[in-house]
């Protein structure tokens, strides 16, 4: 039994080795940039974490079929590098000689992908799966719904044009009142009359010197000398 599985062994290693190579068949590479992403607080990348890659995987894979056949030694990594990048594959838990279908795992990947992002405290720009697209964050909805803030603003300018219209009559009242003042201190005094003609001023009299009409005064020079 023992001499069975030593040569069963080597076997499953060929064909592991055949299933997760770069560019595979339902393969996938994954790029990390722990030290961007964290800084001084960035974390080496080990076995410990491959190992946590490999649960979040599985766990994906189980949450998005639903079922509890994945497991953790189905999802095999290669060709890790210390930058840090990857590549894996999920293998078929029934049958362990062929991968899931590469749509399965995007579908999984993507459904997941917040979960995933946090167990690596990393986000999409800085924990890249680079044949699955970013999965698109839910747009952010204002505390203040858009319609009450098109309303103030429209109640704003509503109100600033009926504030410029009451200014603008006072204005034109004060003026209006200081000229009919001017006016009447001037009559008081009996040295100008002032006709007005819809708020015009058409003529000025000197009411203690006289006006002399030129007509008149010409016929009077004509006719007066004898």
């Amino acid at each position: 039994m023992l001499q069975v599985l030593l040569l069963t062994l080597p076997v499953v290693a060929i064909a592991h080795a055949e299933l997760c190579k770069p560019d595979a068949q339902n393969a996938f590479k994954v790029r990390l940039s722990i030290k961007t992403a964290l800084g001084d607080n960035a974390y080496a990348w080990d076995a410990n974490e491959e190992y946590l890659f490999k649960a979040v995987v599985a766990f994906a894979m189980r949450r998005y079929s639903n079922k509890s056949t994945t497991q953790i030694s189905n999802v095999l990594l290669c060709n890790v590098t210390d930058r840090v990048s990857f590549w894996f594959v999920v293998t078929d838990s029934s049958k362990n000689v062929t991968t899931v279908p590469g749509s399965e795992v995007e579908a999984a990947i993507r459904m997941n992908r917040n979960r995933i992002n946090s167990a690596f405290l990393l986000s999409e720009k800085t924990l890249q799966f680079l044949k699955i697209t970013s999965t698109l964050s839910p747009p952010v909805e204002p505390s203040t719904p858009v319609w009450l803030i098109v309303f103030g603003v429209v109640l704003c300018l509503i109100v600033a044009g009926i504030v410029f219209l009451i200014v603008t009559g006072i204005q034109q009242h004060k003026k209006k009142n200081k000229e009919s003042t001017e006016r009447e201190k001037l009559e008081e005094k009996g040295e100008v009359t002032v006709t007005v003609e819809n708020g015009i001023p058409c003529e000025t009299l000197d009411l203690k010197a006289g006006h002399i009409n030129g007509v008149f005064a010409a016929d009077d020079e004509r006719f007066t000398s004898l």
